[in-house]
């Protein structure tokens, strides 16, 4: 986990590719499989008046992201996702958008269940945290015993092999004990070392680092993250150069979570010039040629967050990961979409913890002779983040399945990561926080104590608005490939931005593309999008899903029309690209949740999902809220405050600070 931001990847490659073995050279040197060739990309980057440097590393961005697609089967790339479909095709299953009954395992449900018992009795005995602060090396231990951190390494290697489906559940449990220990689970397991070595290394590396990190004694973390390098990876410096049977490793690394001394770690690094990982023990203790760099740090307070300082520093050569196809910045990418629906699961659970929090002081609180939990304004945040609760648990369900079926998922996966993360800082600012008032500044109140841990997954794994616009593009890339970079590629030779439709030479260049893209404009007016029929019980939430569904169809219209609108200067137009990214986001959003919910038997589960689609249907419209709006959602809060909820059994409140009855 990373204070910086990262591009985006994939879940797994194909099993013929998971072992590393000898890659092609051009698919291992982006440079030299992009030599003389230049992407629609970086044809706009350059015509719309960007740097040389620039453009050629986007470019090898671009090519790292091609590398990474290729690791899949054509049924699960990008082009055949739910997203990209539902904006595309004209003919979508619904049942993409749907996330059927869990499969249960005795074994991870064995281990999450001792898991959730040891912390919780740490949690209550007052022993989760050290002397500074930090999750106790004994309760890590503890965990590595019942095979916490194994979760999702194979049997084979000591884990337990649980999906992604079930380990992103347990993540939801363990946050409502403590979001830190959820939150360690996921970089150990899915952005750590465990998923670099499980997925690129060979059978001998697996061997030698699986079991340890499987049952604790190596806990582990990835160093991608530099001074200078976060969004732009091709600006890494650090480097690792072979001499004899070891690599000598120079460079700094900084914001590394969990990476202290004996701990293993995926080093990101320069070698020949290209992108690579090493698979690292670090030693024991801080020497002359590693050492931490230390800095105050607000988030992440109960973990180890620290810089890495590299003086010659030796790594056995055995250690390299080999990709079979791509690079350094393949493997990279890789964990990063498990740690992103990480994030929204452990947002269900942060916020879970919230509302348990919100009702008894909403019950206590009185103003004017009447408790709070009576007053609209605070039904509405009771209702509203229930609602916020369905919707992530909803997108958690669903991305996790997409990775398990293998599915690329990375479109589907940001906008977990955005909407979980967005919806926790609203839910601890706007909801939380302004309930309880004054007291949510004390030492000892769960805002007060976590408010930066609250606000702080809007950076991991990648920022927010920076991974829409990584959403808009990977949206576009294939409609650009096909239609405009003919045009892009043909306004590079006439040497112009822009065409001018009254010179005859540009008229006769692009007669071509413009014919074709002409044909695609025609067929998508005049052919109406159908989506495959299913049973909606649920007259609010049928309602939901048309919505949803009739607006992802009409949005490559909008698309396109937004490129041929910008064309080359589209790269600079950040903020558009941004709005509509957020607009198609949400409807994702809105549909996943309204098919998720449509299997609960819970009445309020179903209203709390109807009030969330309420508000983003409001979101993307620019609509404001009725009074039937509000009508709803006051209703759901004051059920809950009531009567509770189900999602929230097991789920404890701390006591009321500074009671004066």
């Amino acid at each position: 986990m990373s204070l910086d931001i990262h591009p985006s990847e994939p879940r797994k490659p194909n099993s013929s590719t998971t072992n590393s073995g000898s890659a092609n050279p051009d698919a291992a040197n982006p440079e030299a499989a992009t030599a003389g060739k230049e992407s629609f990309a970086e044809v706009a980057l350059r015509l719309g008046g960007a740097s040389v440097d620039e453009s050629k590393r986007t470019g090898l961005i671009d090519t790292a992201d091609d590398q990474v697609e290729d690791l899949f089967a054509a049924q699960y790339k990008t082009t055949n996702s739910p997203v990209h479909r539902a904006v595309w095709d004209k003919q979508v299953p619904t049942e993409l958008f749907e996330v059927d009954a869990m499969p249960q395992n005795e074994t991870v449900s064995l281990v999450v269940e001792q898991s959730l018992k040891i912390v919780r009795k740490h949690r209550d005995g007052g022993t989760l945290l050290d002397e500074k602060g930090k999750i106790t090396a004994k309760v890590l231990a503890e965990l590595g015993s019942v095979g916490y951190w194994g979760l999702l390494v194979s049997p084979e290697f000591g884990g337990s092999g649980a999906t992604m489906r079930q380990f992103a559940e347990m993540i939801t449990q363990m946050a409502t004990i403590d979001p830190t220990v959820a939150g360690l689970a996921s970089v150990h397991g899915c952005i750590g070392a465990v998923d670099p070595v499980r997925s690129f290394g060979t059978d001998e590396q697996k061997q030698r680092f699986l079991p340890k990190l499987a049952d604790g004694r190596r806990l582990s973390a990835f160093a991608l993250t530099e001074p200078g390098a976060g969004s732009d990876l091709t600006a890494l410096r650090t480097t690792a150069v072979l001499d004899g049977d070891d690599y000598v490793v120079n460079g700094e690394k900084l914001f590394i979570t969990n990476a202290i001394p004996g701990r293993t770690i995926g080093l990101v690094c320069k070698i020949d010039g290209k992108p690579s990982v090493l698979v690292v023990d670090l030693p024991e203790q801080e020497n002359e040629h590693f050492q931490l760099k230390r800095y105050g740090i607000y988030a992440l307070r109960r973990a180890n967050n620290n810089g890495l300082i590299f003086r010659d520093f030796r790594v056995p050569k055995s250690n390299l990961l080999v990709p079979s196809r791509g690079d350094g910045l393949t493997i990279a990418y890789h964990g990063l979409n498990l740690g992103r629906v990480s994030l929204c699961a452990n947002a269900a659970g942060a916020m879970r913890w919230m509302l348990a929090e919100m009702l008894p002081w909403g019950a206590y609180r009185e103003t004017y002779g009447q408790s709070i939990d009576r007053r609209e304004l605070v039904r509405r945040r009771i209702g509203r983040l229930a609602g916020l609760i369905v919707a992530c648990d909803a997108m958690t369900a669903w991305c996790a399945d997409l990775l398990d079926q293998g599915y690329r998922g990375e479109m589907e996966c940001i906008v977990a990561k955005i909407f979980g993360s967005e919806s926790q800082k609203e839910a601890a600012i706007e909801l939380f926080m302004k309930t309880h008032g004054g007291r949510s500044f004390l030492e000892g109140h769960l805002f007060g104590d976590n408010v930066h841990e609250f606000l702080a997954p809007c950076i991991y794994e990648g920022e927010g608005e920076m991974l829409g616009m990584a959403f808009f593009k990977s949206l576009v890339k294939h409609h650009g490939k096909i239609f405009f970079e003919p045009i892009g590629r043909t306004l590079s030779e006439l040497g112009t931005a822009q065409p001018n439709p009254l010179n005859p030479r540009h008229a006769w260049a692009l007669r071509k593309p413009l014919s074709s893209y002409a044909k695609w404009w025609l067929g998508h007016q005049v052919s109406a999008a159908r989506w495959s029929p299913i049973a909606l019980s649920d007259p609010k939430l049928a309602e939901h899903t048309k919505f949803a569904q009739r607006y992802l169809s009409q949005s490559g219209m909008r698309i396109s029309t937004t490129m041929r609108t910008f064309q080359l200067k589209l790269a600079d137009r950040q903020c558009r690209m941004s709005t509509l990214s957020l607009d198609i986001q949400n409807a994702v959003v809105m549909l996943v949740t309204s098919l998720y919910a449509k299997a609960s038997n819970d009445p309020v589960t179903r209203a709390a999902a109807d009030a969330v689609c309420r508000e983003l249907r409001l979101r993307i419209t620019g609509g404001k809220a009725s009074n039937a709006d509000f009508r709803q959602v006051t209703q759901l809060g004051s059920q809950i405050a009531s009567e509770g909820w189900s999602e929230l059994d097991g789920v404890t409140s701390g006591e009321i600070m500074m009671p004066y009855k």
